[in-house]
């Protein structure tokens, strides 16, 4: 049975030590000098251990249980409580600066000039989420090798095989940073090459020509079982396919709606160029549908968790994946986001577009040196206009009557 407050008063002191039992590990010591010690007893790494919580009564029955909420938290992340607690002895005597989050957060912030603040967002997530909740507060001059091991190999066991490598590099720059600061005298990370798994080359998942019509069909069902923005985000993908970083941090004052013209900044694009996406009718009215959600904020697709933060990519790659096309529902095929760059590339081409204004419309990096420095991002805008035209009608007919053949060609 549980223990109980009044039981922990009215117990004496005996001729020999005694030991009360609560529950999850917890124990109360009683020594002969009638002092009450809390005691947790926990297995790590296949090894007993126990962890001193604390004098009775300064530390409450409830404190204790708290307490042993904590430490179970922290053997879950497969972290030994014990060692959390000399950490923190340590740590009174340890620099802030020494610290790994103090070193992490310095590096990103003498590096994050160099990226799109979308990109710089990521990275800082990344590593919080992965690294800094079991190094961070650690003094970096004490990880090991085998910590960081440990820490890239658990991300690795979740099936997360991209993030593990990114993480590594995340850490390994973080650490090449102390060196050259001169907070630490080895970069522990440097020899970790190789040690994980690496993931099969694949092709992100596009949609399949003959299963666009039954898309936009369930697309435009989708308000019905989740979030409408989050629908009309979607939509505005597939009608411009922009990348979905580019759409999921699209800002109102980017878009001229009366010369009907989205300008994405240099600074948001993947190639450090700006970029000019004509919209079409069917685009325009995705944006006025979008006004009356999202118009008073600064983001088109605001996050619905915080409406000043952009939606997150995986918000509409998790809404794809609801309406069936996860590659797991029968007579669906897996699709993302980014795959509709692919589609639609394949049909713009295949119906007879000028294949330079479709590179230019995907915003791919010209591989003629000599071409790309006179690459201007307007150019074939004419061209494009129609195009982007073409594409919209083209959807609302498969969208309408799943007619994907013949494919008709452009008239000169």
């Amino acid at each position: 049975m549980p223990l109980t407050d009044i039981q922990i008063k009215q117990v004496q002191a005996s001729t020999k030590d005694i030991w009360l039992t609560d529950e999850k590990g917890l124990r109360l010591l009683v020594k002969k000098n009638g002092s009450k010690y809390w005691r947790l007893k926990y297995r790590f790494q296949g090894k007993q251990k126990t962890l001193a919580i604390g004098v009775y009564p300064e530390v409450s029955l409830k404190d204790a249980r708290e307490a042993v909420s904590e430490a179970r938290r922290l053997l879950r992340d497969d972290i030994d409580p014990s060692a959390i607690k000399q950490e923190k002895k340590h740590l009174s005597s340890v620099s802030e600066i020494e610290l790994f989050n103090t070193q992490a957060r310095l590096w990103w912030n003498k590096q994050k000039g160099q990226w799109s603040e979308g990109h710089a967002a990521r990275i800082w997530t990344r590593l919080n989420d992965n690294a800094l909740k079991t190094l961070g507060k650690r003094p970096i001059g004490e990880i090991t090798p085998q910590d960081i091991i440990r820490t890239v190999q658990k991300i690795e066991t979740r099936g997360a095989l991209d993030v593990a490598q990114r993480v590594l590099q995340d850490i390994r720059r973080v650490c090449r940073f102390a060196v050259q600061t001169g907070v630490l005298l080895h970069n522990p990370a440097s020899e970790l090459s190789g040690i994980l798994e690496k993931r099969k080359t694949s092709h992100r998942a596009s949609l399949p020509r003959e299963e666009l019509p039954q898309f936009l069909r369930d697309l435009d069902d989708y308000h019905q079982q989740g979030r409408l923005l989050t629908k009309l985000a979607i939509e505005l993908l597939v009608h411009t396919f922009v990348r979905p970083g580019e759409l999921a941090g699209a800002r109102w004052d980017e878009f001229d709606l009366e010369e009907k013209l989205w300008r994405i900044p240099a600074h948001r694009m993947k190639m450090k160029s700006d970029h000019i996406v004509p919209l079409s009718r069917q685009a325009l009215a995705v944006l006025e549908n979008t006004k009356p959600f999202s118009a008073r904020f600064e983001f088109v697709f605001p996050s619905e968790r915080d409406r000043f933060k952009q939606m997150s990519d995986n918000t509409m790659r998790m809404a794809i994946f609801r309406m069936g096309y996860d590659g797991e529902t029968k007579g669906k095929s897996k699709a993302n986001p980014h795959g509709f760059r692919a589609t639609a590339s394949s049909i713009l081409n295949e119906t007879g577009f000028n294949p330079d204004a479709i590179e230019r419309q995907l915003s791919h990096m010209e591989r003629n040196g000599v071409r790309a420095a006179y690459t201007h991002h307007a150019r074939y805008l004419e061209e494009r206009k129609e195009m982007m035209q073409w594409w919209s009608d083209y959807l609302d007919s498969l969208k309408n009557n799943g007619n994907v053949t013949p494919i008709f060609k452009k008239q000169a």
